[in-house]
């Protein structure tokens, strides 16, 4: 059951959701807009706010439903932790799109919130309070990542911190990118 659960949260996080969104919402191809990202950041660039809480929403939803569903349904206590690490490796590395996916942040946000509810709300406003501040979506990420691993080490059972640090190794790493950026005073 556990090797079913963990494929099946990986298929469902490898769904491309800003992808589908931005083709519904104005024709084009989110790849080939911005950062080619299929993140609701780029997605915001590529078809409006609307299209980015939207992909942000469903984003968020296939990292929270497969921890719910395996906090339910599965006896082991680290499989609620361990679905939700393949959902954001599905979406990270969607087999769909030859493994070239988002970054993680809202996927993971989803899986915080199954996982640790006051790690991912504290996370979430430090995001907003820095996006807010400098507009800069990559430092309100990395912040809110690092902050939700904090809080959750105080508040949350043992198997949610290893699945949320495991997030956060994958959000870091695919933020590498941003970090060069942020160094050089050149990011977006």
């Amino acid at each position: 059951m556990i090797a079913v659960a963990l494929l099946a949260s990986y298929f469902a996080g490898s769904v491309p959701f800003g992808l589908l969104v931005v083709r519904v919402a104005s024709g084009k191809d989110v790849r080939t807009v911005g950062s080619g990202n299929i993140g609701a950041t780029n997605v915001a660039r590529a078809a409006g706010r609307g299209a980015a809480a939207f992909t942000l929403l469903l984003d968020a939803l296939k990292g929270f439903l497969p921890v719910l569903l395996a906090g339910r349904t599965l006896a082991e206590p680290w499989a609620p932790a361990a679905c939700g690490v393949a959902a954001v490796v599905g979406h990270c590395f969607p087999v769909w799109l030859r493994f070239r996916g988002g970054k993680g942040v809202a996927t993971g946000f989803g899986v915080a919130l199954g996982l640790a509810p006051l790690a991912a709300a504290c996370g979430a406003a430090l995001w907003i309070v820095l996006y807010k501040l400098l507009r800069i979506s990559s430092v309100g990420s990395l912040a809110g990542v690092a902050a939700a691993l904090l809080v959750s080490a105080t508040t949350a059972p043992r198997w949610s911190i290893a699945g949320l640090a495991g997030i956060a190794l994958i959000v870091l790493v695919r933020h590498r990118g941003n970090l060069e950026r942020l160094l050089r005073h050149q990011e977006r």
